[in-house]
């Protein structure tokens, strides 16, 4: 297959850039590709909003500016925030006009809310879905366009560069280029090529790397994984955002979240004797940052022995909360807790990626040709910890400026022949699923104990030569096997794990969401970890 435009992923940010694409070039050809359903992303699942600056009486781009910074704990690229804070309303009013609804106030004006790290209320939303709405109505704005293809059930193997052609290529090599990827066709099975002009990764997280996680089960770094192994640049990737308030079910995955809108409106956290603790450990107290309300939460949670804290809305008006966050409510109910009754059981659970691959301003990646935005891109908006509902506004912020550069690069690009067909000589079909999930169990494990929300350096050099043990493991059964779609997903969160370990061993200081013991405290020497 022969595209212009390749785009990977089918969220926020993918969707944003092939729509723009799409209508700005109506003879050229866009394809999205995405292994799951094409509604299955981390935009689905993002409850709680869209932050931007909305009301000009009360709020202003460099209040929104400052607030982004203090939560990144130094580590943002200034010019980054500017960009995303000043050009995200004009975003968020695109997609109103593509036909995403927020909720109104009485008065007809959009109701805003406030999460952890705002100073002002500036949150758009959808009721608790806010990223299901915004994608429902991408979906269907994509349905309209002829020269759009999208394609569910595609798996991408590799990026194709120099390499596949047998070049060597190194990180020092100058110039690697992006041919298009291979595919795995979950339908038939078959190994395809898709050679492109444009890629753009829109792959989303890694958050299954854990064991307790908001993510989808999809959400396994692929995007990163693969520009790590094309020897593009990753960045940051000890930064992994746990989010406060998920649902805490022994056993169940993913982990329902609770959004953080809750606590906006009102809820309070509460530990084992029903104390609010958290003006212990910050003056913003439930509304702090989320890096520090989720070692908040885990502090209590190891002091008292217990599992879990708990959310207490009881206090809250029942029509506003059923109103607002009506999903939670009937989820709470489901499970026999009546949150106007009985207090929420609340844990801390793997969120969101704040590192990945590495891009510029444009969402350009070191590889040319090679495009990311969303999750998968590191652009320096979050630095070490990204401000609540930032994502979705970094993603349609991102997925426009990809847009306007690869528009004009396109022209001049023409396709790579002579990429060879994808081998597979000499491998056969996996006599045991089980080498498989059990790998994948002990990953999760291992990350989850030794390279969560609290670290040591013991911790992670136990997390490395565990995982240096998966990987020879894993790369074996991937020279001995046929491709599936759970060894691609195995081996790419291995990647990430490793990426993440890496990074947190090179990082000695605590700063935002990488806190280690060892090195409690914050040296201005550390900048961005490139791996």
């Amino acid at each position: 297959m022969h595209t212009d435009f390749l785009v990977i992923g089918s969220g926020i940010a993918g969707l944003t850039y092939a729509l723009k694409v799409a209508e700005s070039m109506p003879a050229h050809k866009v394809t999205i590709i995405t292994k799951a359903q094409s509604d299955e992303t981390n935009t689905k699942y993002a409850q709680g909003g869209i932050a931007g600056v909305w009301d000009d009486l009360t709020d202003s781009f460099n209040k929104h500016i400052e607030d982004t910074m203090i939560a990144g704990d130094g580590l943002c690229n200034l010019r980054t925030v500017e960009i995303v804070v000043k050009e995200g309303p004009q975003r968020i009013r695109e997609i109103i006009e593509w036909g995403a609804q927020f909720d109104k106030d009485p008065d007809g004006d959009y109701s805003l809310g406030k999460e952890g790290g705002h100073s002002v209320n500036r949150i758009l939303h959808h009721k608790d879905v806010t990223g299901k709405e915004m994608e429902r109505a991408l979906l269907q704005k994509i349905q309209s366009m002829h020269n759009i293809e999208l394609i569910n059930h595609w798996f991408v193997v590799d990026i194709i560069t120099q390499h596949h052609l047998g070049y060597l290529v190194t990180k020092a090599t100058p110039d690697i280029e992006c041919y298009g990827v291979y595919v795995l066709n979950l339908q038939t099975n078959e190994i395809e090529k898709i050679i492109s002009k444009v890629t753009v990764l829109a792959t989303g997280g890694n958050g299954q790397v854990y064991r307790t996680t908001t993510n989808p089960t999809i959400a396994t770094g692929d995007g990163v994984a693969m520009v790590y192994r094309a020897k593009g640049r990753i960045e940051n990737m000890e930064f992994i955002q746990f989010h406060p308030t998920a649902l805490f079910e022994p056993g169940v995955s993913p982990s329902f979240l609770i959004t953080e809108a809750v606590r906006g409106d009102g809820g309070i956290l509460r530990n084992r004797q029903g104390e609010a603790f958290m003006e212990r450990y910050d003056p913003r107290k439930d509304l702090a940052p989320r890096d520090i309300v989720a070692r908040a939460i885990d502090s209590e949670m190891k002091r008292n022995g217990t599992e879990h804290v708990f959310l207490d809305c009881r206090h809250m008006d029942k029509e506003k909360f059923v109103h607002h966050f009506p999903n939670i409510y009937a989820k709470c109910l489901s499970i026999g807790i009546d949150v106007m009754k009985h207090m929420i059981p609340v844990a801390p659970a793997a969120h969101y990626s704040c590192g990945g691959i590495k891009t510029d301003d444009m969402g350009r990646t070191s590889i040319r040709n090679l495009y990311a935005c969303g999750e998968c891109a590191s652009t320096g908006l979050h630095g070490a910890n990204r401000l609540a509902s930032n994502s979705l506004l970094e993603a349609m912020v991102f997925g426009h400026r990809c847009y306007l550069d690869s528009v004009e690069k396109v022209p001049e690009l023409s396709y790579r022949e002579g990429i060879p067909d994808w081998n597979d000589v000499g491998t056969n079909d996996p006599k045991e699923l089980i080498l498989i999930t059990q790998s994948l169990k002990e990953l999760q494990q291992v990350m989850s104990d030794y390279v969560g929300i609290v670290r040591t350096d013991v911790r992670l050099e136990r997390a490395m030569k565990r995982l240096d043990l998966l990987f020879n493991e894993t790369e074996e059964l991937y020279r001995t096997t046929t491709v599936s779609s759970y060894l691609l997903e195995l081996r790419n969160l291995i990647s990430v794990g490793y990426l993440i370990v890496k990074g947190a061993d090179f990082r000695k200081e605590s700063r935002g969401l990488h806190y280690n013991t060892d090195h409690p405290n914050k040296s201005e020497l550390v900048e961005n970890i490139i791996l």
